[in-house]
């Protein structure tokens, strides 16, 4: 979608955007918007945080007003004043506990939303929220944006083709150190460490919830051992192996941890007839096909970094609302994702396989 960029022209020039939660993840989203639609739009923000960080441009000071002087935002004193203003669409990016009340406070306003991942650190609230969007004819969209990754984009079309035969097996290695993630503040506060924001390794890295659905299938059971073994001085798991088994018959295991370092992040899927890896460090594909016993490698596009992949997705919840196109990401694939999420971590805590659907994960939480 890359292509598309900064041709956002349908949009008009009185839209009016609220962010609640200025982040990291928040900022790189007004960031992108700004990169965007320039001053095409009014932002308005809703943060009860004191993180005065500005992560885009470090010659700024980092001091009260930096956020506002940066991106030019419209600070507000409650959402309640906020949705008064009218926005048409919301991005939601504070602390992952906070999502829901939020984003059903900005439906019931007839707002569109961008959500930011995992939707939650519970399902509580989510089949509201899908009958208000339902009811309203809202768009929304959450923040997986893995989806947009070029790489992964063709282990895809590569799977969908036949390359590798008929998938068996797939194994997920992601290990980043956590006090590397935001040097400048102390991680024991994030909300990835704190277990009442939603944080823990399972629900902060639960991408590859999403992409293996989207890859392969269908995710019909989990079973994992978690726990807190890093050293880290936390109150969430920071490591967790997670068995998946597919409705198809094919089965997985995703390993999460909060302590590796340098960071890993990579995909081997193994079909009938071949093989397929992906490594996030470089962005290449290799697969290896038997009738012709050889690799082949799809290297990274030229010129791609890691900011590419949330400029697209902005790009397409856009295009989303004045295309009419279908999110990539929709609410119940962000539902999806939260109950395997979710299913993994009691796993952990019972020691045994728990089978993922609604009515176990709603009765259970």
């Amino acid at each position: 979608m890359t292509e598309t960029r900064n041709e956002i022209h349908e949009c008009g020039d009185d839209l009016k955007v609220l962010f609640v939660g200025l982040g990291a993840v928040g900022q790189r989203h007004l960031h992108n918007l700004r990169a965007l639609l320039g001053n095409k739009v009014e932002v308005m923000a809703w943060r009860t945080g004191k993180n005065n960080h500005v992560h885009f441009d470090h010659s700024l000071e980092q001091k009260t007003g930096a956020l506002e002087k940066r991106y030019g935002l419209n600070v507000v004193p409650s959402l309640e004043e906020a949705l008064n203003q009218k926005p048409q669409i919301v991005f939601i990016a504070n602390p992952s506990s906070l999502h829901v009340p939020v984003a059903l406070a900005a439906a019931e306003a007839g707002c569109h939303l961008f959500i930011e991942k995992p939707l939650s650190n519970s399902t509580m609230g989510l089949d509201e929220l899908q009958a208000i969007v339902q009811k309203k004819s809202l768009h929304v969209m959450v923040g997986f944006q893995f989806r947009f990754n070029p790489g992964l984009r063709a282990v895809k079309q590569l799977i969908d083709d036949g390359a590798i035969g008929k998938v068996v097996s797939c194994q997920v290695h992601w290990g980043e150190y956590l006090p590397g993630w935001h040097p400048w503040e102390d991680y024991r506060k994030s909300y990835s460490a704190q277990e009442d924001l939603g944080g823990g390794v399972i629900l902060t890295l639960c991408h590859p919830f999403d992409y293996l659905r989207w890859l392969i299938g269908e995710i019909q059971s989990v079973s994992a051992i978690s726990g807190l073994v890093g050293g880290l001085e936390l109150e969430v798991e920071d490591t967790a192996n997670i068995n998946v088994e597919f409705q198809s018959g094919v089965i997985g295991t995703v390993h999460l941890d909060y302590v590796q370092r340098p960071p890993s992040h990579w995909i081997q899927i193994t079909g009938q007839t071949g093989t397929i890896k992906w490594d996030n460090a470089d962005g290449t594909v290799t697969y290896y096909q038997a009738d012709e016993q050889k690799w082949h490698a799809i290297p990274s596009p030229p010129g791609f970094e890691r900011n590419n992949m949330f400029l697209d997705e902005v790009q397409h919840f856009f295009d989303c609302l004045y295309k009419n196109e279908e999110p990539v990401v929709s609410l119940n694939d962000g539902i999806r994702a939260l109950e395997i999420a979710l299913a993994a971590k009691e796993s952990g805590v019972q020691r045994k396989v728990i089978e993922v659907s609604s009515e176990y994960v709603f009765k259970n939480v």
